[in-house]
């Protein structure tokens, strides 16, 4: 494994910061800062979510976005908006940055949209006693929020002063456009600038009901298997002249991924099949139809899916084990299969798991326990894995609640003022 440029230097910090007992009298004062101001957040997070911005919704997304220029603003930071070409199909990102000459220079990444497009019927912001629920609540407009207070707090004691930040908030995480190198090329070179990146998707609990940081993330990744058979009378299936079909051969390569691709932290699953003696599917390839039958044998089939890895070996691995399981063909059938890599991986390294340890030691210190690292296999793609191969990272800073992506999305109130005050005391800790 290549540790990437700034490991051993965070390594280094985290060990000279891990020895911390207790606050020292500035974190105090950050700490009763985010407390004093936890009702400001609140509302903050309130308006948010009360402007739909679903992917699709430029107009929403912007609104969003102009939201959150106007705190960056009041913070002292420089704050642009970054249009995507028309032909991208997005809203755009949000960028907020400052410039000093002290400790670590830091990229903070957060998104504007959520899944609930303008059509959604899902509610938009219904409180319920410690928790409340709304389109993106904590996926990933908390997180947001986050963000916003965590600097806010430091602002308030001078904390931010000749300190080195960026801020990224994407228009488009949920659905990235097209082409990639052109909608995450902006947070690509701000990763450059930085040292170390902090993402503020919502924490995961683990089983024992803790917090936890996100040292690593599968890649986001799709393919395509297309079959043929032999078009013939039903009663011939088997025989040597006309075979096993499409569909048959569809499902004996299934099967095989199934039963000899298996590895801890990697899947593949299909999630389109189509198979009859015509298949065709629409422009975006999520929908199709397909004719047949019950007395002709199956001309075609095909199978779209995703495959998700931790790392490009274990990609390359699958790779090699799905095109040997494909080339097996059944009698009278031939297949081919295509590979489409989305988001890269975001592998574990021991400079993602040092600054999770200065995270972990800031949440100690404060009172809020210890922060364990999740199972890289157990979370799905996100922004922070096109910078990760280039600076140190942490995702999973971010709200805790359940039930993303569906009409019971909902967030912990408590858990904004926690995150908060591990953010600041980190953000803090790693800018001295």
């Amino acid at each position: 494994m290549i540790l990437k440029p700034f490991a051993f230097a965070a390594l280094t910090l985290s060990m000279s910061i891990a020895g911390a007992a207790q606050l020292s009298p500035i974190e105090q004062k950050i700490v009763a800062e985010v407390k004093a101001h936890s009702e400001q957040g609140l509302q903050l997070l309130e308006r948010s979510v009360n402007i739909n911005s679903g992917t699709m919704n430029h107009e929403g997304v912007r609104e969003v976005g102009k939201l959150f220029r106007d705190q960056f603003d009041q913070l002292g930071f420089k704050t642009r908006w970054i249009d995507m070409p028309a032909s991208v199909q997005r809203a755009g990102h949000l960028v907020a940055t400052r410039e000093g000459k002290q400790g670590k220079r830091l990229l903070l990444i957060g998104h504007l949209d959520t899944v609930f497009e303008k059509d959604s019927p899902v509610q938009l912001w219904k409180r319920d006693g410690d928790r409340v629920r709304g389109q993106g609540v904590n996926d990933m407009k908390g997180g947001d929020v986050i963000i916003v207070e965590a600097l806010r707090a430091l602002q308030r004691v001078g904390a931010l002063d000749n300190t080195t930040i960026s801020v990224m908030f994407s228009g488009d995480e949920e659905n990235a456009g097209d082409p990639i190198e052109v909608s995450r090329g902006d947070m690509v070179a701000a990763a450059k600038r930085s040292d170390i990146a902090l993402a503020f998707e919502a924490t995961v609990r683990n089983k024992e009901g803790k917090d936890t940081g996100t040292v690593g993330r599968r890649s986001s990744s799709a393919w395509e298997l297309e079959v043929k058979g032999k078009q013939g009378h039903s009663s011939g299936i088997f025989t040597e002249t006309a075979g096993y079909g499409a569909v048959y051969e569809a499902a004996r390569i299934l099967d095989g991924f199934r039963q000899q691709v298996i590895e801890p932290d990697l899947t593949f699953s299909p999630g389109l099949i189509l198979g009859g003696t015509e298949t065709g599917t629409d422009d975006t390839g999520t929908k199709g139809q397909a004719a047949g039958k019950t007395n002709v044998i199956a001309r075609t089939a095909v199978v779209k899916g995703d495959l998700r890895y931790l790392s490009y070996e274990q990609r390359d691995r699958a790779h090699a084990k799905m095109k040997a399981i494909v080339a097996q063909s059944l009698t009278g059938t031939s297949a081919s299969i295509v590979f489409h890599d989305h988001y890269p991986p975001m592998s574990p390294t021991p400079g993602n798991l040092a600054v999770l340890k200065v995270y972990s030691q800031a949440s100690a210190d404060a009172g809020l326990g210890e922060i364990p690292a999740l199972p890289p296999g157990q979370r799905g793609a996100g922004d922070i894995q096109f910078v990760a191969p280039l600076v140190d990272s942490l995702d999973g800073l971010g709200a805790a609640g359940n039930g993303a992506h569906s009409p019971d999305e909902d967030l912990e109130i408590a858990s904004i003022e926690r995150a908060t005050i591990r953010t600041a005391i980190l953000i803090y800790r790693l800018t001295r």
